[in-house]
């Protein structure tokens, strides 16, 4: 069986980050999607709530398997028991800083192979960060996150105090 990881923040998920994982189904028998936890950003959802929106997304895949992590990439992909790791990059500067961190990744796990996916064309200008910032003004998202989280984006947004 071969299987990979696709790992993020995914402070939201988005529509880009969907679209990625159900490429990944099309090539793989089981897609890991980790819920990377770095104490160096500062989210605006907290860690089970952007578990919460990725496991609502993903419920329909019973191949797609949630995890959140805190440790370093390639130790989820020994524990995992697997070599691939996939990235999503929309544009020459995501595969220039992907590409950087995969030379990284490899010294420290040799076996490691990184899947390089573009974006489709109509999702290239969508990225958590921006999300994230319409959100901060509550502008309306709905174009840029799947359908299964909206409402439960707008409640975490109404409920948290920031």
């Amino acid at each position: 069986m071969k299987k990979c990881v696709f790992a993020g923040t995914f402070d939201p998920p988005t529509i880009g980050h969907q679209d990625i994982v159900l490429k990944c189904l099309e090539i793989f028998d089981e897609v890991v999607v980790a819920l990377m936890i770095n104490p160096n950003k500062q989210p605006l959802f907290k860690t089970e709530d952007r578990l919460m929106l990725l496991e609502k997304v993903f419920s329909g895949h019973p191949n797609v398997k949630v995890v959140a992590y805190d440790g370093l990439l390639v130790d989820l992909l020994r524990k995992e028991n697997t070599k691939f790791y996939v990235r999503g990059i929309r544009n020459g500067t995501d595969y220039d800083y992907e590409n950087q961190l995969n030379y990284i990744n490899c010294d420290m796990y040799k076996q490691m192979i990184t899947i390089f996916l573009p974006t489709r064309q109509n999702l290239v200008h969508i990225s958590s960060s921006l999300v994230k910032d319409a959100l901060r003004f509550h502008k309306n998202v709905d174009d840029y996150v799947p359908a299964e989280i909206r409402g439960d984006i707008r409640k975490l947004l109404d409920t948290e105090v920031r």
